[in-house]
């Protein structure tokens, strides 16, 4: 459990807060490049760590990430026109380039020197394998992009796309390591078939959790029985400030040459978060079906409508079936994702952690909240995390595997655990 103030700073991320503040040090995926895909097309409005933005892509093909209000009398961008490198309002003409300098005021006398001197606020932007990424944070420190493996694979090797979570980042976060509910959650009820990871889950119940600090955050292996002298071992990574890896589930002696996939949980504001869901091929191209399974909006982190909003959701229960439910399926949801949103969400916007009551099983859970919390600490005392400005460090995989009992997780999984180095340019 948390104190009510401590459950405060985690969840809070507007501007000012303690956790609003850490956000800010780090690079964030903001939308798809296909969300801003043409030139001099319509603005997208954008909203993140309790900030109104507008997103647009100008003539020059840059992506400008800039309040939502024009300078003069606040009137919404959203509704300019994107011309000549720049979003002109409608309300009395003035515009504003990428970077948030207002370069006209058609409205004003002929040659105003007051043009110059105004601004709205403009963020940095940065694209990369059709993910559009903004930094929010102040522009003397500014951070290294991360090195996700995904991030610069060849097109067809690498997928993402998102949706939207109506509850805080923090929960999403702790549904993405928490290894343990897989087992009940995400279960069938009619038998333990599939992979041998699947077999495993079934069979044992009561993962135990050894949980270490790592240069990007948190390595979280479970450790499950398997067959006589060896242990299952899924090893989910946790990396600043609010990536998860997830791990895959196949053949355990090449899972090195598996897809994986891994997640963002980017604040909106304090109760509502975009889902970010990646994937990469390191070893092979995906096939056309498994591009729109993993990446599509009918795919497996669907289904979504045109904006990225669930059509499973608490207004309609998820489209729960109790006749499933008795029958095959544990939850009697359709769908991984949607089975962990009708968790995550049931506990309200906001989840009153002063009310848990925690077990052995949440060791992760636990040292994320005290690394989050202290790092808040820390950056209030002029300390930035240091990963922040080493893109390098996120250059890891999730892995699961099976090792003799005798071989301890981080040793058997070194190399599994390791992303493939860049290239250099």
């Amino acid at each position: 459990m948390l104190s009510t103030q401590d459950n405060e700073t985690l969840t809070r991320v507007g501007p000012g807060t303690p956790m609003g503040e850490l956000f800010r040090r780090f690079w964030l995926p903001a939308l798809l490049s296909a969300e801003i895909g043409e030139r001099d097309g319509a603005p997208v409005r954008l909203r993140l760590l309790c900030e109104d933005l507008v997103a647009f892509r100008d003539t020059e093909g840059r992506v400008g990430i800039v309040d939502a209000y024009c300078a003069h009398r606040r009137a919404g961008l959203f509704f300019g026109r994107n011309e000549d490198c720049g979003l002109r309002c409608v309300y009395h003409g003035w515009k504003f380039d990428v970077n948030g300098q207002c370069v006209e005021m058609p409205s004003e006398p002929h040659e105003n020197p007051q043009t110059h001197n105004v601004r709205i606020k403009a963020y940095l932007t940065a694209e990369r394998n059709g993910v559009v990424w903004v930094y929010m944070g102040p522009r003397e420190s500014v951070p290294a992009l991360p090195d996700f493996e995904w991030s610069r694979l060849p097109e067809r090797q690498h997928t993402a796309t998102k949706r939207l979570q109506s509850c805080n980042w923090a929960q999403a976060v702790e549904g993405g390591i928490d290894s343990s509910h897989i087992s009940f959650l995400h279960s069938r009820t009619e038998s333990a078939a599939g992979t041998p990871g699947n077999r495993y889950h079934a069979s044992d119940r009561h993962p135990v959790f050894e949980v270490s600090d790592a240069g990007h955050g948190l390595v979280i292996a479970a450790r499950r029985h398997a067959e006589p002298g060896t242990y299952y071992w899924r090893v989910t990574q946790f990396l600043l400030p609010c990536y998860t890896m997830i791990p895959p589930v196949g053949n355990f002696a090449e899972s090195s040459q598996e897809p994986y996939d891994g997640h963002a949980w980017v604040p909106i504001d304090d109760e509502t978060t975009w889902t970010w869901s990646f994937s990469a091929s390191p070893a092979r191209a995906y096939r056309d079906e498994e591009i729109a399974f993993r990446g599509g909006r009918e795919g497996f982190w669907g289904p979504v409508d045109e904006g990225y909003q669930p059509l499973l959701h608490r207004s309609n229960d998820y489209r729960i079936d109790r006749a499933r439910q008795r029958t095959s399926n544990f939850t009697g949801i359709e769908g991984i994702p949607n089975q962990d949103a009708a968790v995550q969400e049931s506990m309200g916007p906001i989840v009153d952690r002063s009310q848990e009551r925690l077990g052995a099983s949440d060791r992760g859970i636990v040292r994320f909240r005290r690394l989050m919390l202290g790092l808040a600490r820390d950056l209030s005392q002029g300390q930035v995390p240091a990963c922040a400005n080493d893109g390098a460090r996120y250059n890891v995989r999730p892995a699961s595997m099976l090792l003799p009992q005798d071989i301890p997780v981080l040793d058997g999984a070194a190399a599994l655990l390791r992303g493939a180095p860049a290239q250099a340019s």
